[in-house]
C-alpha cells in the first residue's frame, strides 16, 4: 500500500505543471496550498477545536503559541495525515476578514513508517531526486538530528531541505522517535514531506 502512495506521490508531482515555479504558494499538498483559507476545506468549529487541543505543542519555542497547528482528519488518498499552521487567532483578532484570519503558512503530509526507517529512507531519497530535478535552481541541502520534543537525543529527524529564492523551503524527511517516547505521545513516525514560509520557518528556529 504505501508503494502505492509513494507512486501516487510522484505522479502527482510529475504531472502538475505548476511545481516548476520557484514560489511555493504553487506547491499543493492533497490539493491544498500555501495561502488558501483553511475554511475552504474544514469549518470554524473544526478550526478552534483542533487550536486548542494542539496549543501547547510548541512548547520548547521562544514564542510557542504564536501560531498553531490545525489536522484535517480526512481520508486523503495519498497522505495518511495531513496538518497546516495559521497564526494565532488571539495574535490576529484586528483581522476581520475570516479568509484572511485562517490563511495557511505551512503544508505538512505525513506516510506511515512505524518501526520501519530503512524502508522510509529508500522512499525519501526516491522523492528528493525526482525533487532536485524538477528544481535545479533551489539550494539542497541535508541535516540529520534529534528533535526538540526528545530531551534524551535518542529520536532523529533525516532531512533533505530545498530552499527558494523567493522565499520558503519545501522538505522530505524521516522521523524516528524513540519507541518510549513516540507510545506515550501516540505518535506516528515516518516519511514527511512539509513546505514551509519564511514566517513559519523564523519561528520554529527561534528556540529556548
Amino acid at each position: 500500500m504505501k508503494k502505492l502512495l509513494l507512486l501516487l506521490f510522484s505522479l502527482f508531482f510529475l504531472s502538475s505543471p505548476s511545481v516548476f515555479a520557484d514560489d511555493i504558494s504553487d506547491f499543493q499538498i492533497e490539493g491544498i496550498s500555501i495561502g488558501d483559507s483553511l475554511l475552504d476545506y474544514i469549518t470554524e468549529e473544526e478550526i478552534l477545536k483542533e487550536i486548542e487541543a494542539t496549543k501547547d505543542l510548541y512548547y520548547y519555542l521562544k514564542e510557542p503559541h504564536k501560531y498553531v497547528e490545525v489536522y484535517l482528519w480526512k481520508d486523503f488518498p495519498i497522505y495518511d495525515m495531513v496538518s497546516v499552521k495559521l497564526l494565532n487567532i488571539s495574535s490576529s483578532k484586528y483581522v476581520t476578514n475570516k479568509n484572511e484570519k485562517y490563511t495557511i503558512l505551512n503544508l505538512r503530509g505525513m506516510i506511515r513508517f512505524n518501526e520501519d526507517f530503512d524502508s522510509c529512507i529508500q522512499k525519501r531519497d526516491e522523492i528528493a531526486a525526482d525533487l532536485s530535478k524538477m528544481f535545479p535552481n533551489s539550494q539542497k541541502k541535508e541535516n540529520v538530528y534529534s528533535p526538540a520534543q526528545d530531551p534524551s537525543g535518542e529520536s532523529i529527524i533525516d532531512a533533505v531541505y530545498f530552499d527558494f529564492d523567493l522565499g520558503g523551503e519545501a522538505s522530505v524527511a524521516c522521523l524516528d522517535y524513540e519507541e518510549t517516547l513516540r507510545s506515550e505521545n501516540n505518535w506516528s513516525e515516518g516519511l514527511e514531506v512539509t513546505i514551509d514560509t519564511v514566517e513559519i520557518l523564523s519561528w520554529l528556529r527561534d528556540k529556548r
